[in-house]
């Protein structure tokens, strides 16, 4: 039996999973990000949990054939295997973490790309994508990430950071980002979007809303969502405005590259059609000519809890 290993570096948990060529996560770990300060510590700690995931499946299933291991992280760089300044980790700088593996673990393959990039992999590999060549993925979050696949090969541009489309304006002096622009998707569309949109909902309208005796600092998009199918008129109002700027946004992404189908993935989706209506509607009306009637928007095929490890694994897969 063959197995990939996939490692989601996220800044709070890291979590290691080994995975077989049907999608299955035979067995996993998972530790705390924020402890490490520094990459040879992190580097160790990730050291000791894939041997201990390979040990348990290894224990469970007999002689495996170790394919390699992927990595998903924030702001990494597939062509240098580095993490490079990312804002949620404690490591600083340009980490080489693919080299850092390389000296501890005994693989055949390691390599490493973002996190929205991974899952893009992981709809080709093991999701709604396997016979897709021409689609973008979209991850909302507590930012807004994607991956593009164009003619049946992931897109990395010439520094591996191709694709970025939670930055692009979509509402000029817009909300600042953390990068001080403006008016970029992901402070509208993500998932901590759509709370600060919920409040700009409430100040608009002057309205009460289920969510009143909520303190503020724990409204979060399920709540509205949850409000929302409950006929909270602010609720609502906030799932259209973001469903009707996503499906616009998307539909000028669909002119750089023409795919044949969009994948939605992440906590907001779980609003169904109070997100995806607006959305579709949205992003049919907006399409010029040439493109309309061709593509759709999708839901994500891949299940919530292993998406990042599966898409991690798919990395290996994509490269064998």
């Amino acid at each position: 039996m063959e197995l990939a290993l996939g490692v989601d570096i996220g800044g709070t948990n890291t979590r290691v999973g080994a995975v077989t060529e049907d999608a299955t996560v035979v067995s996993r770990h998972s530790f705390d990000t924020a402890v490490h300060r520094d990459a040879d510590s992190f580097a160790d700690a990730l050291t000791a949990s894939v041997h201990q995931v390979m040990a348990t499946a290894e224990n469970e299933l007999g002689e495996i054939r170790w394919a390699g291991l992927g990595i998903g992280a924030p702001n990494a760089n597939f062509h240098k295997g580095t993490i490079e300044a990312p804002p949620n980790l404690n490591f600083k700088g340009i980490t080489p973490m693919v080299n850092l593996l390389s000296e501890r673990i005994d693989l055949p393959f390691i390599a490493i790309t973002n996190d929205a990039n991974a899952a893009a992999l992981g709809e080709k590999f093991y999701g709604a994508a396997k016979d897709v060549n021409n689609f973008i993925m979209v991850t909302l979050g507590t930012g807004l990430g994607s991956g593009y696949f164009v003619n049946g090969k992931l897109v990395y541009g010439h520094d591996g950071f191709a694709g970025e489309l939670g930055h692009v304006t979509v509402v000029p002096g817009g909300r600042y980002c953390g990068y001080g622009r403006r008016g970029s998707l992901e402070t509208y569309c993500s998932a901590t979007g759509i709370v600060r949109t919920f409040f700009e909902m409430i100040a608009l309208h002057n309205k009460p809303t289920l969510l009143d005796d909520v303190p503020v600092g724990r409204v979060t998009s399920k709540s509205i969502a949850n409000a929302a199918a409950e006929g909270d008129f602010i609720a609502t109002e906030t799932f259209e405005f973001t469903g009707d700027l996503l499906g616009k946004a998307l539909a000028s992404f669909a002119l750089t590259t023409s795919p044949e189908k969009f994948f939605l993935f992440g906590g907001p989706l779980n609003s169904g059609e109070l997100i995806l209506k607006p959305a579709r509607s949205a992003y049919e009306a907006n399409l010029i000519d040439p493109y309309k009637g061709k593509s759709t928007l999708e839901v994500s095929a891949l299940p919530m809890g292993d998406a990042a490890i599966l898409g991690a694994a798919a990395l290996v897969r994509a490269e064998k």
